[in-house]
């Protein structure tokens, strides 16, 4: 059986859109995009999902908690549940916070250095996992999170070129989820249900081709 990590965010977690403060509400196992993505790889993959609502790259969110730092955990992550065969990387939303101050090359370099920390981390003997970087969709300025995203807007216009070089650097692949879905206009921030379904169908596919079990069409 093949082990396929998702690491990411809220919106590899399953938040909805939300509607206000306090809106605690999650899509099911079968609707989120890695369980979408489970259904196609079918038995012979395992996919272990590890989204956290507020998750960023490297930063310290001393509001939310300094534990929704992605660096804190992804060792401690790859080294529990090893050996592993894909990761895929779904972080840099969060990062757009007005609070972070974060231009877009720094929030590149945090990908860059969460990657980095995957391809040193030893897999049990077996060979190195393979990684595929998902850059975030642009985000919207709507709802009661428009103001904690406030500047964020430009910035996620900014960020998939960036991804891409850093994707290239460590040899991994990378989608661009922007050149196939949108934020919902409830939040700005959120998948609703068909985004999920369009990005577990594809990070799927994508990951067929990884490792061979799809033909890479041309």
């Amino acid at each position: 059986m093949k082990n396929i990590l998702c690491f990411g965010d809220s919106n590899t977690y399953g938040t909805p859109p939300m509607a206000g403060p306090g809106d605690e509400r999650r899509f099911d196992g079968k609707t989120r995009w890695p369980g979408i993505m489970r259904k196609i790889l079918g038995h012979s993959w395992h996919v272990i999902e590890e989204g956290l609502p507020g998750r960023t790259t490297i930063r310290d969110d001393l509001i939310e908690g300094i534990f929704k730092n992605g660096k804190r955990y992804l060792a401690a992550c790859l080294e529990s549940h090893r050996p592993l065969d894909v990761i895929v990387l779904a972080l840099g939303t969060n990062d757009l916070k007005a609070r972070f101050c974060a231009p877009p090359e720094d929030i590149a370099a945090g990908i860059d250095i969460l990657a980095g920390i995957i391809n040193a981390t030893p897999n049990l003997g077996h060979p190195p996992a393979k990684l595929l970087i998902v850059g975030p969709p642009p985000i919207g300025l709507v709802g009661f999170l428009g103001a904690m995203f406030a500047g964020g807007v430009e910035k996620s216009k900014a960020l998939p070129p960036l991804y891409e070089a850093v994707a290239r650097k460590h040899g991994a692949d990378f989608i661009d989820a922007g050149k196939l879905v949108a934020v919902s206009p409830v939040d700005g921030i959120h998948y609703d249900e068909a985004t999920h379904r369009v990005l577990g169908e594809t990070i799927a596919t994508r990951v067929q081709e990884m490792v061979g079990e799809r033909t890479i069409s041309v």
